[in-house]
């Protein structure tokens, strides 16, 4: 007897980047440029007052939103850094940027809702979407260097478009936007019934200037999404934060209460030791992260990729137009042949497809040993 299931789970599938990563885990002597993990370790004073929350028993449940001086320290931290003023009324704390993603969603859509997404896109923002009820519109930015811009936005926005996704700096591309494109993005949604959902949880690691929320000149619509994880190398401690207008995010608590109660009360000291005594933890790692690209980049070049060089995040989307190849095929024949193993680009919607992603979240050697690898793969005539 076949008991009834979610028709719309049954149509989600497993993230494509867990399932290449799955596929080639068996094999030996492979150097993995898959996962967005940062390899450096969490810092020493975060990991001491994670002891201290357990010696000192704090670990009961907290305000639904979150520890209040851990909201306190999230308004304090997006304010220093990027310009943006809230309450401590108009933040939740949450079990990670996933579950904020998932709790704004389940908010704001409603059945035959549209969603516009630039592609290539992580993959997950599509299923929770497909979960409401709603249809993920793609828009390719493929011909604009990866950016979603104003104008490639207008033609797609119809009656039903309530929100639009602003995940800068991307997943998969590294690419961020400059000031003057989100003003031109504001201006555009402003005063129309739509949302952005701004994902900057890679906002501390963005290598040439500094980065910037559209929520300076849209807040009233926007809602931002950040956490530690990456930033702090924290993404075990699962602790995101969403910033949005009181009277939305007393909604938005109604969602998150009934999903998780509150975040878990040890992560978020720790995270509050990140947000005040570390807040400038993030300097060292993208100092070196930023490095990493340049070695990347140049050696992708060298080799005979076409790439487009990333201004933030630890990825990087190189072509592989001239493989003749789907990116699929060229990654599992890279995993088996060469030993290397990177994420197929088709793993970020279609529009991926063309592409691969390699992950500079590891070691420099680990890089270097990989990239020698892919250069001798491609002389032996991957072409």
């Amino acid at each position: 007897m076949m008991l009834p299931i979610n028709e719309r789970v049954q149509h989600i599938q497993l993230s494509g980047i867990r399932q290449f990563f799955n596929l080639v885990a068996q094999e030996k002597d492979i150097i993995s440029l898959t996962i967005g993990q940062p390899d450096f370790p969490t810092p020493e004073h975060i990991k001491e007052a994670t002891k201290r929350a357990l010696d000192e028993q704090f670990t009961s449940y907290t305000h639904n939103a979150g520890y209040l001086p851990l909201r306190e320290a999230a308004c304090r931290f997006v304010e220093t850094k990027y310009g943006l003023r809230y309450t401590t009324d108009e933040v939740i704390v949450t079990v990670g940027a996933s579950q904020a993603l998932d709790i704004a969603f389940r908010t704001i859509l409603t059945e035959g809702s549209e969603v516009i997404l630039p592609a290539p896109i992580y993959p997950g923002y599509e299923p929770i979407i497909r979960l409401c009820g709603a249809t993920p519109v793609y828009v390719d930015t493929r011909q604009t260097n990866f950016k979603l811009l104003a104008e490639q936005i207008e033609p797609f926005i119809t009656e039903r478009t309530r929100c639009i996704v602003l995940p800068y700096p991307s997943n998969p591309t590294g690419m961020t936007l400059t000031s003057d494109e989100l003003q031109q993005i504001a201006q555009l949604v402003k005063d129309k019934p739509i949302w952005v959902i701004s994902d900057e949880i890679y906002s501390e690691l963005v290598f040439t200037g500094t980065h910037e929320s559209i929520a300076k000149w849209l807040p009233d619509q926007t809602i931002v999404i950040n956490g530690v994880s990456k930033s702090h190398a924290m993404t075990g401690f699962r602790i995101g934060l969403l910033f949005a207008r009181q009277w939305v995010i007393e909604h938005i608590l109604k969602v998150h209460q009934y999903n998780v109660s509150c975040a878990t009360s040890i992560s978020q000291k720790a995270a509050l030791e990140a947000l005040t005594v570390g807040i400038n933890d993030a300097e060292e790692m993208k100092k070196q992260y930023a490095e990493r690209m340049e070695y990347v980049y140049d050696r992708l070049c060298t080799i005979g990729f076409h790439v487009q060089k990333p201004n933030g995040a630890f990825y990087i989307f190189p072509s592989i137009a001239t493989f003749h190849h789907s990116s699929f095929e060229f990654a599992l024949k890279l995993a088996k042949e060469a030993k290397v193993a990177v994420v197929p680009g088709s793993a970020f919607s279609t529009y991926g497809e063309g592409y691969i992603r390699l992950s500079y979240a590891c070691s420099i050697d680990a890089l270097q040993k990989g990239l020698d690898r892919i250069e001798s793969y491609v002389k032996k005539g991957a072409r």
